[in-house]
């Protein structure tokens, strides 16, 4: 199963991720189909999230499915299919 989750980065106490479209069965950091977008928990409210929502709904509508947190920052992005 395909599935859209997060990749991190950054150093200790200072980390991004990159929203992924993985194998579920790989690690966390090992290698990716796409990356369709960032994450930046730590930049001002308007900066955090950036992702291309073309690239998302192609790979939901092939049946990748998020991680829990990828769905919640999706979420607060208003996206919708």
């Amino acid at each position: 199963m395909v599935r859209i989750r997060l990749k991190k980065f950054g150093t200790k106490k200072r980390p991004y991720y990159r929203i992924v479209v993985q194998d579920a069965r790989k690690p966390r950091d090992g290698t990716t189909i796409e990356e369709v977008g960032l994450y930046h928990p730590i930049e001002a409210e308007d900066k955090q999230i950036v992702f291309d929502a073309e690239r998302v709904r192609y790979w939901l509508g092939v049946g990748a499915q998020p991680s829990d947190t990828v769905r919640k920052i999706l979420n607060k992005k208003n996206f919708t299919r």
